[in-house]
């Protein structure tokens, strides 16, 4: 498998009018996701934590494709990895899974741009937030073949 599961929580306030998982709260679940493996790694998204500016990114681009309406609260699973880690961008894939992981409600893309915060200019990931992405990297951009293993 490429990347790391996390779980997540739907809440009451994401369900739409119809009773399924608004379209724009997808976003969340994925920031949601994305928030735990990287507090849990050491970079939490505090700026009064000490490598906040390590972790200064903006979104540059989303893309989604929906699938299966979530239709209830209570958890599912975000599968997340790295597509690309450039110099100063990371290209993350994601998957909306059901709890059990035999359905795909929705999966996508999104590019992220780090930058300088006093300057707000892209600036370069350095090696420590290099390692610690590694276990998102696609086995593909790692050099391994995933059929060896």
């Amino acid at each position: 498998m490429d990347g790391v599961i996390e779980p997540v929580m739907v809440h009451f306030e994401d369900l739409d009018a119809m009773g399924v998982v608004h379209n724009g709260r997808y976003v969340l679940l994925l920031e949601r996701a994305l928030a735990a493996y990287w507090t849990r790694a050491g970079w939490p998204f505090d700026p009064a934590a000490p490598r906040f500016t390590d972790v200064f990114f903006v979104v540059k681009e989303f893309a989604i494709t929906y699938h299966v309406p979530i239709t209830r609260v209570g958890p599912v699973h975000v599968q997340l990895w790295l597509d690309h880690l450039g110099n100063t961008s990371a290209v993350y894939g994601f998957r909306v899974l059901s709890q059990d992981e035999t359905v795909t409600h929705a999966d996508g893309r999104r590019v992220q741009v780090r930058l300088d915060p006093a300057t707000l200019r892209p600036a370069v990931i350095g090696p420590e937030l290099r390692a610690a992405s590694r276990p998102l990297q696609r086995m593909a951009a790692q050099g391994i073949d995933a059929r060896a293993s």
